[in-house]
């Protein structure tokens, strides 16, 4: 199964707890199989099937979950 990996920008991420929400709104996306959220760098590495997951789909969960992307 192909894989593709992205790094995005999270804005507005400040404690541990936002980490871990943004963390958990990426994973929920279906056909996502890792994310690592960088709370210091503010930064999400995302691992995803692309025939099954975007980058948009992962970015729309993040600005969901209450937080900015820059793409």
């Amino acid at each position: 199964m192909p894989e593709e990996k992205i790094k995005l920008k999270i804005n507005g991420m400040q404690c541990e707890h936002c980490r871990m929400s943004v963390e958990k709104a990426i994973l929920a996306v279906p056909g996502v199989k890792k994310a690592a959220v960088q709370l210091a760098g503010g930064t999400a590495e995302v691992v995803y099937d692309p025939q099954a997951a975007s980058p948009e789909a992962v970015a729309r969960a993040v600005e969901k979950a209450g937080y900015g992307v820059e793409r």
